[in-house]
């Protein structure tokens, strides 16, 4: 799509229907949403509204559309994968004044949320009334529950509790060309017709605006256990998530963490002075919960007896819930902790999980045919490792052609171990030209084909998710 000038006409219109204090054109505004945590990107809007209701949402989508206007959802701007990031201009469309609960129901046990509401304060709110909303993203401190389920995060607690998509019931939304539509049923079956409301989750802002979210909620449990397992080995680290499982235990969380990501967690950090040994490689962070202590227990003591057969250091069990937050700290920080350090790139990766070991060994020895340097980590229990490549001393032509086939090459020995791109990032900007790696050019043509009946004149969210050649494959 080709950037189109904002004319004065434009903005005068966008003023008419959001209100003139809620258009912004001057350039620190711009430059603010026009990054994300991706990289070090910028890609400012050449004017960002903030619109309050979906009639406002629809009228900007109508006018968009009769001038060609490219048009990028704009949530909490902490994604990895670029999909928030204004690409072709346009309008910057920013959903941080729907950002309301609208209602908790405890007696069908859900929420209706607006999308610009804070994923923690969501989750605090259902707590204070005894309930339990799971996928909980690193970032669950700062992002917004609408750009969880258009990128269908999922988190630590996912490996139990499934990710986002297993708790969206129904959507409102606004499609590009302005209708306003519910995409489901409040109801936990729906055999009616084709379901609507998954194909919006993930499909990262480029086939509506959702504007509200029903969600399913759980009771909360009343206890966890928490411990960190050293290994002295990272590939034995891997290897024994999937023998945990195979023990008969499902923890609530399993998450790994390579020497590297551990320690520059602790400096970020920066309060918490737990030693790493000499000779530790990785970690793993391991939750269970439930309602009852004994049963609680005896699967900590299934864990320990199955680590206990590779090559560890003492078990660390946090014995009080601030221990357990220092620890959930830790891992919460590596993203923010690896940032500081350099710039990076991040890649998703999932594979089965007993696939894990050979995932990171493949990582690890194309980093030495490239030269770079990666710090891994991620959600281990559902086969989820984040890899982080470091720019550190390459040179920007070394970071700009060849990290690019060193990626290649870790999606492609992914794939191979019957895994796929992303995990819950997204494919966003900077994975769409991997796309092929995953899918034939049958699946990608079916793609292209819903997003043009979704949106026929291709302004919202343009360049995203679909691979730039896809208008030439036959």
């Amino acid at each position: 799509m080709t950037t189109v000038n904002i004319t004065a006409a434009v903005i005068a219109d966008l003023e008419n229907i959001v209100g003139q204090s809620f258009v912004f054109a001057d350039e620190a505004t711009r430059i603010a949403y026009g990054r994300d945590e991706t990289e070090d990107f910028s890609f400012p809007p050449a004017v960002l509204v903030k619109p309050s209701n979906p009639k406002e949402i629809s009228d900007i989508l109508q006018l968009a559309n009769r001038h060609r206007i490219p048009v990028t959802p704009i949530g909490a701007r902490t994604g990895l994968s670029g999909g928030a990031l204004s690409i072709h201009q346009g309008i910057g469309l920013s959903m941080e004044r729907f950002n309301t609960i609208i209602e908790i129901d405890e007696k069908n046990l859900q929420v209706t949320v607006e999308p610009g509401v804070i994923t923690q304060t969501l989750q605090e709110a259902v707590l204070d009334k005894n309930l339990f909303y799971p996928p909980d993203p690193s970032s669950r401190g700062s992002c917004f529950i609408g750009g969880n389920v258009a990128e269908n995060a999922g988190g630590a607690r996912a490996v139990k509790y499934g990710v986002t998509k297993d708790y969206v019931l129904n959507l409102e939304m606004v499609l590009p060309t302005g209708e306003i539509i519910w995409t489901g049923a409040n109801t936990l079956k729906n055999a009616t017709g084709y379901n609507l409301t998954q194909l919006m989750v993930g499909s990262e802002g480029t086939l509506g605006i959702i504007t509200k979210i029903v969600m399913k909620l759980l009771p909360k449990n009343t206890h966890t256990i928490l411990m960190l397992v050293p290994f002295h080995n990272a590939s034995a680290a891997c290897e024994a998530v999937s023998e945990i499982f195979r023990a008969g235990v499902v923890p609530s969380a399993l998450e790994f963490m390579e020497r590297d990501a551990l320690e520059w967690a602790l400096r970020y950090v920066d309060d918490s002075p737990m030693p790493i040994g000499d000779h530790i490689q990785a970690h793993l962070l391991i939750e269970v919960d439930g309602n009852y202590p004994e049963v609680l227990f005896a699967e900590a003591e299934k864990i320990s007896a199955v680590v206990e057969k590779f090559d560890i250091d003492e078990i660390l069990f946090a014995d009080t819930e601030d221990q357990k937050n220092a620890l959930w700290k830790l891992r919460r920080a590596a993203a923010e902790a690896v940032k500081s350090n350099s710039v990076y790139k991040e890649e998703d990766t999932v594979v089965p999980r007993y696939e894990l070991p050979k995932l990171l060994q493949g990582i690890k020895a194309i980093g030495l045919k490239y030269g770079f340097k990666s710090v891994c980590y991620g959600h281990a229990g559902d086969g989820n490792l984040h890899v982080n490549i470091i720019k550190g001393d390459l040179t920007d032509a070394e970071w700009t052609t060849e990290i690019p086939k060193g990626i290649r090459e870790i999606f492609e020995l992914t794939v191979s171990l019957k895994g796929t791109l992303s995990g819950e990032h997204g494919i966003g900007l900077v994975q769409k030209n991997y796309m092929d790696i995953a899918f034939n050019t049958t699946q990608l043509h079916l793609m292209k084909g819903i997003k043009d009946l979704f949106d026929p004149n291709g302004i919202l969210n343009p360049g995203k998710v679909l691979p730039d050649n896809i208008g030439q494959q036959s």
